[in-house]
């Protein structure tokens, strides 16, 4: 076989691979973690998609930075082997002597990852590939933890302010939580003004890539909250400053 062809037969199977894999890959029942301080555990139910192949599923943790982290965190199984549409569950548990050494007054961010492992196959020039999904796991320590109820109706995203500066729009979080902005639209327009979600860290701001004129008189945006829904807030654009409307 040439060099030419081989290349040809390469990158068709590992298209098929890909689509293949992409239909059969070992799901989870979530898009985001959120590990309040007052629990020990969290669980995640993963099932193989699958109705022929067994996959494994290894899982870790990694830190703000992409590191792999063995604690404050213990992921429990490492790896598992999912048989043809089974389900299963992965617990995440905490090392009680590691995370007091957490910030006590605000958010964590680390990332879960989970990578489904196809068996060997016994063809040969096949390429193989090991999907992978990584979600965002926000610690949330016991004193800044909020009941299910307290965050519906008095959601911290709301609390955002939208700072003109410069030409420039500064995304401003004075809370002690992590915030996504999914999209942020003007009065008339369909398309969003930024091209990618931006996470703002607690106590921090966060430069939009948008120039503030073009936020117009009443911007709206729309951020991801803790079960992964993306609630929308009306702001009404001052000289500098763009504040949430009261009555939406």
């Amino acid at each position: 076989m040439c060099v030419e062809n081989f290349l040809r037969y390469i990158t068709a199977t590992a298209y098929v691979l890909i689509s293949t894999s992409a239909y059969s890959a070992v799901t989870l029942d979530r898009t985001r973690i959120v590990f309040n301080g007052s629990n020990s555990s969290v669980s995640i139910a993963i099932q193989n998609k699958n109705q022929d192949i067994p996959f494994l599923a290894q899982a870790w943790l990694e830190n703000a930075i992409h590191e792999k982290v063995k604690s404050p965190f213990m992921v429990i199984p490492p790896i598992q082997r999912l048989e043809p549409t089974q389900s299963s569950q992965i617990r995440i548990e905490v090392l009680e002597k590691k995370i007091d050494a957490l910030p006590q007054d605000r958010e964590s961010l680390f990332y879960f990852n989970l990578r489904e492992l196809p068996p060997k196959s016994d063809k040969p020039n096949i390429l193989q590939f090991a999907l992978q999904n990584r979600l965002k796991l926000f610690y949330r320590p016991t004193p800044i933890v909020m009941s299910s109820n307290e965050i519906l109706k008095n959601p911290w995203q709301e609390k955002l302010e939208i700072i003109k500066k410069d030409n420039k729009a500064i995304a401003k979080n004075p809370t002690p939580y992590f915030t996504t902005i999914l999209s942020v639209q003007s009065q008339n327009a369909n398309q969003s003004l930024v091209s990618q979600s931006l996470m703002i860290a607690p106590f921090s701001e966060a430069e939009l890539s948008i120039n503030a004129q073009d936020l117009g008189e009443f911007p709206t945006l729309t951020y991801i909250n803790d079960l992964g829904g993306t609630p929308k807030i009306k702001y009404q654009c001052h000289i500098d400053i763009c504040q949430k409307l009261e009555s939406q």
